[in-house]
C-alpha cells in the first residue's frame, strides 16, 4: 500500500468518525434533558465541525480550511461562554 492510499484511506475513516460524532452530538442537542446538556452538545458540535474542516484541509491540501477552522474555534468559544454565562447567571452582560 503506498503512502498516498494510507492517508486516503485514513482520512476517509477520520471524516467518518467525526460525521458520526456530529450525529450523535446533534441527538443530544435535540434531546438533551437539561440546558446544560445542550449546551455541552453545541460545544462539542463546534469542535466537530472544525475538526472536519481540518480534515478536509488535509484532504485537499488548501489553507483556507485551517483559517476556516480557526474562525469556528474562535467563535465557538466565545459562544460557548456565552451561554453557559447565561445559564449561570440569567444575563450575559453586567
Amino acid at each position: 500500500m503506498t503512502t498516498v492510499a494510507l492517508l486516503s484511506a485514513a482520512v476517509f475513516v477520520a471524516m467518518a468518525c467525526v460525521v458520526l460524532a456530529m450525529l450523535l452530538c446533534t441527538v443530544r442537542l435535540l434531546l438533551g434533558p437539561t440546558a446544560q446538556d445542550r449546551v455541552l452538545a453545541l460545544d462539542t458540535l463546534w469542535m466537530c465541525v472544525m475538526l472536519l474542516s481540518l480534515v478536509l484541509g488535509i484532504r485537499d491540501a488548501s489553507q483556507i480550511y485551517f483559517e476556516a477552522a480557526l474562525m469556528i474555534a474562535l467563535v465557538g468559544f466565545v459562544s460557548t461562554m456565552a451561554m453557559a454565562k447565561f445559564l449561570l447567571r440569567g444575563e450575559v452582560i453586567e
